[in-house]
């Protein structure tokens, strides 16, 4: 896990005159790339140049590589660092702020799970749903005459209906069959029973559930977090963030649109560092927004599930992540 102090970048540009007047691919080739520091500004702008002289040779050679890196924070990244700011650090974790304001707790070897409950419905149920709705509208309307604009009206009247109909009724589904919470639990209970050795402390969260494992530390390649990870069902772009940043992450704040803070972090996009000038700004979003988390969780602790085990380097982690989170308090989720 990589979360520098220090971000720079890095422009070059080459231009082969014969093959720009022969207009020929090739004949000028532009690109950025970024560096990163803990030691300085400085290291950060020779690491920058340092990756875009690298980059050149490269494409200059003949191989296809993005001309243009992109300022990216987390989400999407693509194995860069964590472009955040690094609000607090404790050992080998961090707190960051994310691109939207809220706090994150960035671990390189203790394993968070997400577990979200399903929106709407699954897509099997939002096609069976569609089905019947399509049915239904021939079943109710004159099928004598029909045309092609007959056709694609209902199709699109039975597309449009799904979704809003399955947010309604599959959550109430859920319920008939114990709720979302009910199934992510059993999934927890059959995973620890399988294996023993295994202490999961469970959290609930605004859209699901998070899973913490306590018994040892992981690092997101090792084969059992894959396993763990298909087991209880993760979503795959979490998955592939772990392996990128070679981290494990959990939001510890709330969300500002859950809790009425409905403008959005200055300047925009978040991505760190911004300028000099902005940090004001940016400031005073921050504490407008930190007054009004205090009043909420971004998780509760639920119970602990499996071999009752708590290893002396994840013990830390845990203790930071539920005051963090005030997971042990009566607060509204957000």
């Amino acid at each position: 896990m990589i979360v520098p102090k220090f971000w720079a970048e890095a422009r070059l540009q080459h231009i082969d005159e014969q093959a720009r007047k022969a207009r020929k691919k090739g004949g000028q080739v532009t690109l950025r790339r970024f560096g990163w520091s803990d030691e300085s500004q400085e290291a950060a702008q020779a690491h920058a140049e340092t990756r875009a002289r690298e980059a050149m040779a490269r494409v200059l050679a003949g191989e296809e590589l993005s001309r243009w890196e992109m300022k990216r924070p987390y989400n999407g990244a693509d194995g860069m660092p964590i472009r955040e700011e690094i609000v607090e650090t404790r050992g080998a974790a961090v707190v960051t702020r994310n691109s939207y304001g809220a706090r994150c707790l960035n671990t390189p070897n203790v394993l968070f799970v997400d577990m979200d409950f399903p929106e709407g419905g699954p897509f099997r149920y939002k096609v069976a749903l569609f089905i019947v709705l399509f049915g239904l509208s021939w079943s109710m309307g004159d099928v004598v005459g029909i045309s092609w604009g007959n056709v694609m009206a209902r199709l699109l009247g039975a597309l449009i209906v799904t979704p809003i109909l399955a947010s309604w009724l599959f959550p109430l589904a859920q319920t008939m069959q114990d709720g979302a919470q009910r199934v992510a639990l059993g999934k927890i209970r059959r995973f620890v029973q399988a294996n023993p050795d295994w202490n999961l402390r469970v959290y609930r969260t605004p859209l699901g559930l998070r899973v913490l494992a306590t018994h040892r530390p992981f690092l997101s390649s090792d084969p059992q977090v894959a396993h763990c990870f298909s087991a209880l069902g993760v979503d795959p772009i979490y998955r592939k963030m772990c392996l990128l940043q070679q981290c494990f992450r959990a939001r510890v704040s709330a969300k500002p649109w859950r809790i009425g803070v409905k403008t959005r972090m200055k300047p925009q996009p978040g991505v760190w560092p911004v300028r000099p000038e902005r940090l004001a700004e940016r400031a005073a979003w921050i504490e407008k927004y930190e007054a009004a988390a205090k009043r909420f969780a971004a998780c509760n602790f639920i119970g602990a599930y499996g071999s009752g085990q708590e290893h002396a380097d994840v013990e830390p982690v845990r203790v930071w992540h539920d005051e963090l989170c005030r997971a042990q308090e009566t607060l509204p989720l957000a």
